[in-house]
């Protein structure tokens, strides 16, 4: 492909704001012709039909339809399909990928959760979370660090479940700090968690020695449960478990049995099911910091997943490889 394509938005039109200001907007109509700017939130209507007629990418976002052969045999000219956030799973059918290119900007998500993550962990190595609710509660002086589990980060030791773009993005960033960093991923060799600065080890060892364990693996059916009561149970007192992955990660009831124990801490921003309902424990326990799913891309933050794509959509006008190209033989081991 190359010269100016025909791009389509496919996105929850209420998000388009946030993702394409009027900068985004400008650098997008300098590299494509775009037919219509409000994007599409359906595939079956007539205006979606005149639109996938023309189209040449589509420019997708969070709440894009799903484009399955359906969608293709009322797109002739689609051959791409830039995707302005993560996973392409939910909305881009297998089908798909033996005519489409397919992008993510699943790269430029990852910044904001790896920080994120970093924060928590930092934080709740202080007891930052724990202490900040006592505090409200006692209103007055405490041998604060005789209140709460061992409180410090230096020379503590953390344990990164998954390898993944943000695994590796949060192993970088605590470099720095002087953790003892531990990695346990089944696709990667010791050398390589070498060179990224942690030491390979299986997941119960991982489980045994951490003081905080983050999770960064995807979301598979393999996966699904990864963190079950046997498991959980190899924490030691007074450990953290950090997860900005996928609640699905987690048996929930056996994080809640230990939790309600008080055995361990926990930083959750991702839970199953997502919103977790009033009554849940988890809104109110004090050993436990809970976010609604927030650490991705949100706000400002959205305009770097709109940069990236915009990257892509000019080496498709350049006639150039994509740089976040997802492949058929990827979906089996990616979020």
């Amino acid at each position: 492909m190359g010269g100016r394509p025909v791009v389509v938005l496919a996105m929850a039109p209420a998000l388009t704001p946030d993702l394409l200001g009027p900068a985004e907007r400008e650098r997008l109509r300098a590299l494509a012709e775009v037919p219509d700017p409000e994007p599409l939130a359906r595939f079956d209507d007539e205006r979606a039909g005149r639109l996938l007629a023309q189209a040449e990418v589509l420019l997708s976002g969070w709440g894009c339809p799903r484009i399955d052969e359906a969608v293709l045999a009322r797109a002739p000219r689609l051959r791409a399909v830039v995707h302005a956030a993560g996973t392409v799973k939910e909305h881009v059918d297998p089908a798909c990928y033996g005519r489409l290119r397919v992008s993510s900007a699943a790269a430029a998500n990852a910044v904001p959760v790896a920080e994120f993550t970093v924060a928590a962990i930092l934080l709740a190595g202080k007891r930052a979370f724990r202490l900040s609710r006592l505090y409200r509660e006692l209103r007055g002086f405490r041998l604060w660090w005789k209140e709460v589990p061992p409180i410090g980060n230096y020379r503590k030791v953390v344990g990164i479940v998954g390898a993944s773009r943000i695994g590796r993005l949060v192993l970088q960033r605590l470099r720095p700090f002087d953790f003892e960093l531990l990695v346990h991923d089944p696709y990667l060799a010791a050398d390589e968690a070498r060179a990224l600065g942690a030491e390979a080890v299986t997941l119960d060892d991982l489980l045994r020695r951490a003081d905080v364990v983050s999770l960064h693996a995807p979301a598979l059916p393999e996966t699904r449960g990864l963190l079950d009561r046997r498991r959980l149970a190899l924490l030691r007192d007074g450990a953290v478990l950090v997860n900005t992955a996928r609640g699905a990660l987690v048996d929930g009831d056996a994080l809640l049995a230990e939790l309600v124990a008080g055995r361990i801490d926990a930083v959750i921003d991702t839970t199953l099911p997502e919103v977790l309902p009033p009554d849940s424990p988890l809104y109110e326990l004090p050993n436990v910091f809970l976010t609604p799913h927030i650490a991705g891309a949100m706000g400002t933050e959205t305009r770097r997943l709109a940069a990236l794509a915009l990257d892509e959509i000019e080496r498709l006008s350049r006639g150039e490889p994509l740089a976040h190209e997802v492949r058929l033989e990827d979906l089996a081991r990616i979020a």
